[in-house]
C-alpha cells in the first residue's frame, strides 16, 4: 500500500479550504499546508486538518514555496493540490483504488477548469526528488515511469483574483535581470494577452516560436495565440496563414481546424471540409484541451453552414449537437429552426 503526503500552498483560502480538505482526508496518509502569508483565518482552519501547517516568507516565486511544502513530505508519494480544487466522491475512490497499483515515478491526472481540461503530473514518487521550476505557472518535468490516469481534478475557483498578478510577477523578473525560459517566455506571452498588451504579446510568442525542443502542446498553443492577437489587429489573413504553419508542424487537432474554418470564412474561402476535419481529429491529451471543439463546435458550425445548401446535413449535424448537449442555449435556439 502506498502512502500518499498531500502538500499544499494558500494565502487568504478561507472560503475553499475546507472544501478541499474534506475530499483530501479521504485518502491522504498525511496534509501538509504551507501559508504564504494570509491575513484571514485560513492558518486556523488548515490546523483542523493538517498534519503540518507552515508559514513560509513569500518571495514572488511559486516553485520556491511549493518545493518547500514538498520537503516536509514524509510518505512515500507527494500529491499537490490548491486550495480553491475539488475532488468529486467517485475520483476520492479512484485515488485510494491508486495507492494499491504497482510503484510508478509519476501519476498524471486530469485537470479541469471549465470546458478546459489537460493533464497534470499530479502524484509523485518523493525517492526521486522532483522540483518544482518557474517562479509562476510553475510545473515539474514527469519523467521516468509515467501513469497516465482517467483521475480529475476540478479547478473551482471562487475568489476573483488580481488579474495582473502573473504579470506583473514575470515583469518584476525582467526588471531584476532573470532569465525566462523558453516555457516562462510562451506564459508570459499568454499573460500579455490576456491583459490586453496585444503587441507586444506577438513579440513574445515569434521569440517562443523560435526556440528548438520545446513542449509540443506549448508550440501549438503559441501558434493558436499569436493567430488569436493577429486578429484582434484585423490582420486575419497573417492570422490564418499562421494557423497553416502550425498544421505544418503538428497533427490537426479539433481546435486549430475549427479556427482555421472560422478564419477562412471571414476570407472567403472554402470553411465546411475544416469543420468537417475537427469533428474526425484524434482527442488532445496535452495542453490546454476544451472540448467542445471537438464535437459542439463543429457540429454548431456545420448546421449553420449548411442550412441554406444542405437542409438535410444541416439537420443532422443539429440533432448530433442535441444528443450531445440537449441544454445548451445554441441548441435550444436552434431547434426552432429543424422542426
Amino acid at each position: 500500500m502506498k502512502t500518499i503526503s498531500v502538500c499544499m500552498i494558500m494565502k487568504n483560502e478561507s472560503k475553499t479550504l475546507s472544501r478541499v480538505l474534506d475530499c483530501v482526508k479521504q485518502f491522504a496518509d498525511e496534509i501538509i499546508v504551507v501559508d504564504t502569508g494570509s491575513s484571514d483565518n485560513s492558518k486556523e482552519i488548515a490546523k483542523t486538518y493538517a498534519t503540518k501547517v507552515l508559514d513560509f516568507k513569500w518571495d514572488n516565486n511559486f516553485s520556491n514555496a511549493r518545493n518547500f511544502s514538498f520537503k516536509q513530505a514524509t510518505c512515500d508519494y507527494q500529491m499537490w493540490l490548491d486550495a480553491d480544487d475539488f475532488i468529486t466522491k467517485q475520483n476520492i475512490e479512484k485515488i485510494k483504488q491508486l495507492k494499491k497499483l504497482p510503484l510508478a515515478d509519476v501519476f498524471m491526472f486530469k485537470y479541469r477548469m471549465e470546458n478546459l481540461v489537460f493533464y497534470r503530473e499530479r502524484i509523485l514518487n518523493r525517492a526521486k526528488n522532483f522540483q518544482w521550476k518557474g517562479f509562476v505557472h510553475e510545473a515539474i518535468e514527469a519523467q521516468g515511469n509515467i501513469v497516465y490516469t482517467d483521475i480529475e481534478i476540478e479547478h473551482r475557483k471562487e475568489l476573483v483574483q488580481d488579474p495582473k498578478r502573473n504579470l506583473k510577477l514575470y515583469q518584476n523578473a525582467i526588471k531584476i535581470g532573470t532569465p525566462l525560459s523558453p516555457r516562462d517566455t510562451y506564459y508570459y506571452g499568454r499573460e500579455l494577452f490576456y491583459n490586453k498588451q496585444i503587441s507586444k504579446a506577438i513579440q513574445i510568442f515569434k521569440k517562443f516560436l523560435k526556440y528548438e525542443n520545446t513542449y509540443a502542446a506549448d508550440n501549438l498553443g503559441a501558434y493558436l495565440m499569436l493567430s488569436e492577437c493577429l486578429k484582434k489587429q484585423e490582420k486575419l489573413k497573417k492570422a490564418f496563414d499562421v494557423l497553416l504553419e502550425a498544421l505544418k508542424k503538428h497533427n490537426p487537432s479539433a481546435e486549430l481546424c475549427c479556427k482555421i474554418g472560422y478564419l477562412a470564412e471571414k476570407l472567403n474561402k472554402d470553411c465546411i471540409c475544416w469543420f468537417k476535419f475537427a469533428l474526425n481529429c484524434h482527442p488532445q491529451t496535452q495542453g490546454f484541451v476544451d472540448s467542445t471543439y471537438e464535437d459542439l463546435v463543429p457540429l454548431l458550425e456545420l448546421s449553420r453552414l449548411l442550412y441554406q445548401t444542405d437542409f438535410q446535413q444541416a439537420k443532422k449535424y443539429h440533432q448530433r449537437a442535441k444528443k450531445l448537449y440537449p441544454n445548451h442555449k445554441s441548441i435550444i435556439y436552434n431547434e426552432q429552426y429543424f422542426k
